[in-house]
Order: C-alpha cells, then sequence, then structure tokens
C-alpha cells in the first residue's frame, strides 16, 4: 500500500501531536504504553479478518458493560491519583495487560479505549483525568492508527473520512478535558460509567 503526499502528511501530523502531548505527560509512560500496546494492536489487527464479526461484537458488548458496573461498584475508583506498579514485576504484568487491551483495541476498535483507561486506573493507579488523557492521545492517535494501517493493507482506508474524524475529536477532547479540568475527577467518573454502559449496549443490539 502507498500513501499519498496528503496522508503522509495527515501521519506525520499525528505521530508529531501524539509524541508531543506524551513528552508533556511524562514521556516515559508514553513510551511503555506504546511499546507495550502496538505489538498488541497489530496482531488483532492481523487476526480479527478471520474472526467471525458477531461473536467477537457480542464478547466485547458483555466486557465493555462490565467495566462500567465495575466502576459504579467501586466508588472511589480512579478518584485519587496514588502511582504504583512502575518498576519490576509489577511492571512487567501491566505491560501485559496493555498488550492484550492493544489487542482488542486492534481487533474491535469500537470502545476498546475504555480497556485501556480502567487499566490505567486499576493497576496503575491513575485518576479519571490522567488515564482518559492518556487514552485519549496514545490510544485515539497511535494504537487506532496502527490499527488503521495494519488493516489498511489488507483493505482499502477510507481517508475521505479523515477530516471529520480528526476535527471530531480535537473538539471533543478539548471539550471533555475542559470539563474535567473544572469539574474534577468524579464527574469524569460518572460520565465513564455511562459511556462504557451505552456502548456495551450498542455493540450487543447493533
Amino acid at each position: 500500500m502507498t500513501l499519498d503526499l496528503a496522508g503522509q502528511a495527515i501521519l506525520f501530523a499525528t505521530a508529531v501531536v501524539a509524541n508531543f502531548f506524551s513528552a508533556l505527560s511524562g514521556g516515559g509512560v508514553g513510551l511503555i504504553i506504546l511499546g507495550a500496546g502496538i505489538p498488541g494492536v497489530i496482531l488483532g489487527a492481523s487476526l480479527i479478518l478471520k474472526a467471525p464479526e458477531k461473536e467477537a461484537l457480542m464478547t466485547l458488548g458483555v466486557l465493555t458493560i462490565s467495566l462500567g458496573l465495575y466502576s459504579i461498584f467501586k466508588p472511589k475508583l480512579g478518584i485519587d491519583y496514588t502511582p504504583k506498579n512502575w518498576t519490576g514485576t509489577g511492571l512487567y504484568q501491566g505491560m501485559g495487560g496493555l498488550f492484550i487491551v492493544g489487542f482488542l483495541n486492534g481487533s474491535i476498535t469500537s470502545g476498546s479505549g475504555l480497556f485501556l483507561t480502567i487499566w490505567l486506573i486499576r493497576h496503575f493507579g491513575m485518576d479519571y483525568k490522567r488515564a482518559i488523557a492518556y487514552t485519549l492521545v496514545l490510544c485515539g492517535f497511535l494504537w487506532n492508527g496502527t490499527g488503521a494501517l495494519v488493516l489498511g493493507l489488507a483493505g482499502d482506508i477510507a481517508w475521505n473520512w479523515l477530516p471529520a474524524l480528526i476535527i471530531g475529536s480535537v473538539i471533543g477532547g478539548y471539550m471533555g478535558s475542559h470539563l474535567a479540568i473544572r469539574q474534577g475527577n468524579q464527574l469524569v467518573k460518572r460520565a465513564f460509567e455511562a459511556t462504557t454502559i451505552l456502548i456495551g449496549l450498542k455493540l450487543l443490539f447493533m
């Protein structure tokens, strides 16, 4: 697959933006998430074309709803920033989890960023604001971009969709970040729970 000049420019801009924000928020953390997750994305995107779509979507729907319910029944989850498991065995376990989440992202992208958010909170001790910021930048840009390129090798990429998707992502990310800064983790937690349940239901009944 050969990209035209416009496609290459988009990929370049995406890489610059993603790495800029990764560096601002702590480049080491971003590199760990990318390094552990992208191999999973590539594997998932390579195998999903052989999987039965309906069963895969239903499985992901059940798992996604479970995330929302788990957060609801854990009132303190993600409210405070309590970093942990960034060294030793905890780090290796966390990277294994990131690989699995990356696999889900590469195979069935719809709502898979929610799994990254909850893993960053549950295993690495992030609060909701930090976890969602990493998810938006690293999963939204680089993981999804990697998955799209791998799938594009086996089919066609709808490049004409990109302007609307990028503009929508930027506007939505700005609005969400602005609201999160003003209202705090409690509101972000409730929004996450509602989003996971709604996306899970959509996956089950689509």
